[in-house]
């Protein structure tokens, strides 16, 4: 059996997503690790420390376990972490010396890929990393990163065996902002649970959320500017339909997260839709089918996506999605078969869209049935399997040595 040390530094697989650092990533570690766990490759999630009281280890299921390190006070926010990354690679080193060393590292994130190469050179350990976004990715797409996480991206860039990659897409956007890695770039596409999201009744959903019968337009995810649930509000307003609503799942995220609800709320009221936006708190994530359900489409106008978890989401849950034409949401929507992309960021682009699916209820439905049939590809017993012949090479091949 392979015995595999995840990092996942700044947020934990046991945290529901949708609000402070708790996103997509969160959903990917805790299910991969799940699947992996059920494959043979036993898996150890380390995260830091976010709540005192919290214990050393959590066995999440046979095989699969989290263990809460010490670094830093555990109320200390995502922007100083990058201070405590040598207390996380210290804490990591300690569990393995009372507790065996495992084959390989596998780092989410760039912090857990900095702390990952700091483990590498220090026990001699292949190192996978997996990095969800990328600083270059986001400056492209107007956000502000810092040039220490640039450089440090590149060190671990230069030194990991394996790159993972969620798509073909994402894999050229690589190629073309940091060049041919010194080891493999491997993609590696993430699942969904299919005996959770799958089609369903749209009017028992509603029933089930208490919502009336009317056009609903969904937008799940954390309300920071990445995600652009301003887009979303304002493409309500650009709707030719008076009757429709917006119901935005999702909570604060970040340093400036309460800002940028406050801020959104402002927005809602400016424009006079205080009584067509419905804002839900986040929910468990077994739970998002419901809504999804009870949508008659799914937005998700991100900036940058290096996959897009909620659009494989709601496409399995056979609901059309609209979605920015950017990263990895190409791969997933086929513009005009399984939903439709955007260029660009203007509302009225994404209403004209939603607008179309409302009024014809015959062509959303053939787009839901084509876009859920595509998500049937998608499986995380289907990433476990890859993710295990990548280790296994690994644990044979030579190590790459820091360019």
């Amino acid at each position: 059996m392979q015995r595999v040390a995840v990092l996942s530094f700044h947020t934990s697989p046991l945290v529901q997503p949708g609000s402070g650092d708790s996103g997509g990533m969160n959903v990917y570690v805790r299910e991969l690790s799940a699947a992996l766990a059920q494959s043979s490759v036993e898996c150890t999630v380390f995260t830091r420390r976010w709540r005192a009281d919290l214990p050393e280890i959590v066995n999440v299921e046979p095989g699969f376990r989290v263990v809460h390190v010490d670094a830093g006070p555990p109320e200390l926010a995502k922007e100083a972490l990058a201070d405590r990354v040598k207390d996380f690679s210290a804490g990591v080193r300690d569990y393995f010396e009372v507790h065996g060393e495992p084959d390989l590292l596998h780092a989410n994130y760039w912090l857990s890929g900095v702390a990952g190469h700091q483990l590498k050179h220090e026990l001699d350990l292949p190192l996978v990393s997996t990095f969800h976004t990328l600083a270059r990715v986001k400056v492209e797409s107007g956000d502000d990163e810092p040039l220490a996480r640039d450089l440090a991206e590149a060190q671990v860039i230069g030194c990991a065996d394996v790159i993972c990659v969620s798509c073909t897409e994402e894999a050229e956007q690589f190629r073309r902002l940091y060049g041919e890695p010194p080891g493999r770039l491997e993609i590696v596409a993430p699942g969904v649970e299919h005996a959770l999201f799958g089609p369903g009744d749209r009017s028992g959903a509603r029933q089930a959320l208490r919502l009336s019968e009317q056009p609903t337009v969904l937008f799940v995810g954390r309300i920071q500017p990445l995600k652009g649930a301003d887009v979303a509000v304002r493409s309500l307003a650009a709707l030719a339909r008076a009757d429709s609503r917006l119901v935005i799942v999702g909570g604060a995220s970040g340093r400036d997260g309460d800002l940028e609800v406050a801020k959104l709320k402002r927005l809602v009221a400016e424009l006079g839709l205080i009584d067509r936006v419905l804002f839900v708190p986040p929910q468990p994530h077994h739970l998002l089918s419901t809504w999804y359900r009870a949508a008659d489409v799914v937005l998700v106008p991100s900036r940058s996506e290096s996959f897009g978890l909620v659009a494989l989401e709601a496409a399995a849950c056979g609901v059309p999605v609209v979605a920015s034409s950017v990263g990895g949401l190409r791969t997933l929507v086929d513009h005009g078969r399984t939903g439709f992309l955007v260029e660009g960021r203007d509302p009225r682009s994404y209403a004209a869209h939603i607008d179309e699916l409302v009024a014809n209820p015959r062509l959303a439905n053939a787009i839901g049935m084509r876009a859920a049939v595509r998500a049937r590809q998608y499986t995380w017993k289907l990433a476990a399997a890859q993710l295990r012949r990548v280790y296994s090479d690994l644990l044979v091949a030579r190590l790459v040595q820091c360019s």
